[in-house]
């Protein structure tokens, strides 16, 4: 058995936070000595160490814990998916370093392509043949043919912009193969004007409760739908990610705001932008 200091010492996390982690349920000492003192055997340690993987994407707690508590996601489970997290960090974490490695030789800058041009060509194949008859018509008059669309797809695609918000995709699904998927088969189509609409009712929901504090219960589980229908519509598991970045681009982003604020009035997106953090925060 460890004590919460040693236990402490051994992982670098504080005594406060083993602590708090108790007070949450997120980890529960092994049990207690006779004058109180928290007492942690091996299998609690391994449980810290997961909490850990976790945390190194910036994984809120509470998340953290419905994960760890979800009877249908047995340990070996929550191993591959923590182990698909960080081998998708650390690719692009190699690719970061490689590429300075080049700038300091003097050579090419920084490379930001994530997937291939062979996967960018099967991508665009994959999204041709989903690809409804109008849709394409749409395209048809657009770029004059099929063939001119794709084409312009791949220059585009290619490109360091997009290629980094592709970056982003990976990070929120956890694999690049994942993020492939999905961006081929991005889901029925039918049913986004359904999610969209139910995203206006909360955001209208959100609006009326501008100047309460984000911090309420109400705003939080207004947010909760957020979280969920963002979930259901782009088919992730946890929408931290982009639910963070979102958060960002509402409180930065004066174009964003102007957008949203038009829409829902004034103020409104800086004021989504916090009950979204509130919500994430630690």
């Amino acid at each position: 058995m460890r004590t919460v200091k040693e236990l402490s010492q051994l992982t670098g996390i504080s005594v406060r936070a083993l602590h708090y982690y108790d007070e949450i349920g997120l980890l529960k000492p092994t049990e207690k000595s006779g004058a109180g003192y928290r007492l942690y055997d091996d299998k609690a340690l391994e449980t810290l160490q997961q909490i850990l993987f976790f945390r190194e994407f910036d994984i809120p707690l509470k998340e953290i814990k419905a994960v760890m508590e979800n009877p249908v996601l047995e340990k070996k489970q929550i191993l591959e998916m923590q182990r698909k997290m960080l081998t998708a960090k650390k690719e692009r974490m190699e690719r970061l370093i490689a590429s300075i490695d080049d700038i300091l030789k003097g050579e090419n800058g920084m490379n930001f392509e994530v997937f291939t041009r062979t996967e960018l060509e099967e991508m665009a194949d994959t999204i041709l043949a989903n690809m409804k008859e109008e849709q394409r018509a749409v395209f048809v008059k657009k770029y004059g043919s099929m063939e001119a669309w794709r084409s312009d797809f791949l220059k585009k695609a290619s490109s360091e912009e997009v290629q980094k918000n592709y970056q982003k995709i990976i990070e929120w699904y956890g694999s690049k193969e994942k993020a492939l998927e999905t961006v081929k088969h991005p889901g029925n189509s039918d049913l986004f004007p359904a999610y969209q609409k139910r995203l206006d009712a909360v955001m209208k929901q959100l609006a009326e409760k501008k100047g309460e504090d984000v911090g309420s219960w109400e705003v939080k589980e207004l947010i909760g739908q957020y979280d969920f229908l963002t979930k259901q519509m782009y088919q992730m598991e946890d929408a931290t990610g982009i639910m963070t970045e979102l958060a960002d681009a509402f409180l930065n982003n004066p174009e964003l705001q102007k957008a949203q604020d038009d829409v829902y009035g004034e103020g409104v997106a800086e004021y989504i932008g916090r009950a979204i953090r509130a919500f994430y925060s630690r």
